[in-house]
C-alpha cells in the first residue's frame, strides 16, 4: 500500500511538472509571437548610430537649436514623438528623440551598458559622432538621471538640462507600476522575460498605465502612438528590469555630484506623480542647485509630455533660451 501511495504521488508530481513545462513553452511561443507582431506594427523609422557597446536609434524633426529628449524606464522615443517633437520642430528647434541603450530600437552589447553612466557615455558618443553640439537635454524620469550623468561626466557636450518628472535621488521602494520588473538576478530576469512577462503585462496593462499616468487618464492611443506596445517584447522587459537594477547601483553617486553642474538646470513636475515623489525629487536637486528653474503642476502626474504638451513645450522653450 505504501508503494502504491508513493507511485501515486510520483505520478502527480511528474504530471504537474509536465503541465508546467507545457505551459511555459506555450507562454514562450505566445510571447515571441506578440513581439513579432509588435515589431512589425512599430518598426524603426529613425537613424542608427554605432557607438562603443551598441548602437542607438534616434529620430529628429526640424532645424535650429538642438533639443535632445531622453525617455524613462520601460519607455522609448515614441513617448516624445507622441506630442513633443512636432511642437518643438514647429517652434524652430531641432527636436531629437533618442531610444536609450537597449530600449525601443537601440541595442546594447551587455548588461554593463545598462549602468546609468554607461548609458550617458553612449549617448555622449552619439552626440559627438553626429555633430550635435551642446543640446538642451530633456530627460524624463530615468532619462532625467541619464541626463544628470551626462552633465556631470560629459559637461562639454551639454548645453542645459530640462528635467521632466525626473529621477534625481533613488526612492526607498519602486512604484507599484514597476514591481513586476524588480528582479535582481539576471537569470531570473531572462526567464521571466521569455515566459511570464508578456502575458502578465497584457493582463495588467490597463492597471499599470493608470498608475503611470495617474491621476490623469491614459490616452486610448498611447499603446500605439506613444509606443507602449514596444514593451510587449521579451528583450524590452529584460532591458527595463536591468535598468531598474542599475538605479540602486548608480544613483547615489550621481546625486552626490549634482552640485558640479555648471549649465542651466530646470525641473518640471506634476505634484501628484505616482511614480516618483515630486517634493522629494525637487528637494534633492535644489539642495545642490538652489537656483534651478522649478515649475510644478498641481493635481497632475508623471506624464506631462503626453498630458500637458503645450505647457511642457513652454518650459522647454524657456530653458532653451537660457543656454549661452
Amino acid at each position: 500500500m505504501f508503494e502504491t501511495l508513493i507511485g501515486v504521488i510520483t505520478g502527480i508530481v511528474v504530471t504537474g511538472l509536465l503541465v508546467l513545462i507545457i505551459a511555459l513553452i506555450i507562454a514562450w511561443r505566445f510571447s515571441h509571437m506578440v513581439a513579432k507582431k509588435v515589431s512589425a506594427a512599430l518598426p524603426a523609422k529613425g537613424r542608427f548610430t554605432e557607438v562603443s557597446g551598441g548602437r542607438l536609434h534616434w529620430i529628429e524633426k526640424g532645424e535650429g537649436q538642438p533639443v535632445v529628449m531622453i525617455h524613462g524606464l520601460g519607455g522609448n522615443h515614441h513617448n516624445f514623438t507622441y506630442a513633443m517633437t512636432e511642437r518643438l520642430a514647429a517652434a524652430g528647434y531641432r527636436a531629437i528623440a533618442v531610444d536609450r541603450p537597449g530600449c525601443g530600437w537601440s541595442e546594447r552589447d551587455s548588461d554593463e551598458q545598462a549602468r546609468i553612466p554607461q548609458q550617458a557615455r553612449m549617448i555622449a558618443e552619439m552626440l559627438d559622432k553626429e555633430g550635435i553640439e551642446k543640446p538642451l537635454l530633456v530627460g524624463h524620469s530615468l532619462g532625467g538621471a541619464v541626463s544628470l550623468a551626462l552633465a556631470v561626466n560629459h559637461p562639454e557636450q551639454v548645453g542645459g538640462l530640462a528635467l521632466v518628472s525626473a529621477l534625481i535621488s533613488p526612492p526607498d521602494a519602486p512604484s507599484e507600476a514597476f514591481a513586476g520588473i524588480d528582479l535582481a538576478n539576471p537569470a531570473m530576469r531572462r526567464f521571466v522575460a521569455e515566459t511570464l512577462a508578456i502575458p502578465m503585462s497584457i493582463r495588467n496593462g490597463a492597471k499599470t498605465l493608470a498608475i503611470i499616468f495617474g491621476p490623469d487618464p491614459a490616452p486610448d492611443d498611447f499603446r500605439v502612438r506613444g509606443g507602449g506596445l514596444l514593451s510587449l517584447r521579451p528583450d524590452a522587459f529584460y532591458a527595463a528590469a536591468t535598468d531598474m537594477a542599475a538605479v540602486g547601483k548608480d544613483m547615489h553617486a550621481i546625486t552626490a555630484r549634482i552640485g558640479e553642474i555648471q549649465v542651466p538646470v530646470g525641473m518640471f513636475y506634476g505634484m501628484d506623480d505616482r511614480i516618483l515623489s515630486a517634493p522629494e525629487q525637487i528637494a534633492a536637486l535644489t539642495a545642490a542647485v538652489p537656483d534651478a528653474d522649478v515649475e510644478t503642476m498641481e493635481a497632475r502626474g508623471h506624464m506631462p509630455l503626453v498630458i500637458e504638451p503645450e505647457r511642457l513645450e513652454a518650459f522647454v522653450v524657456r530653458m532653451a533660451g537660457k543656454l549661452g
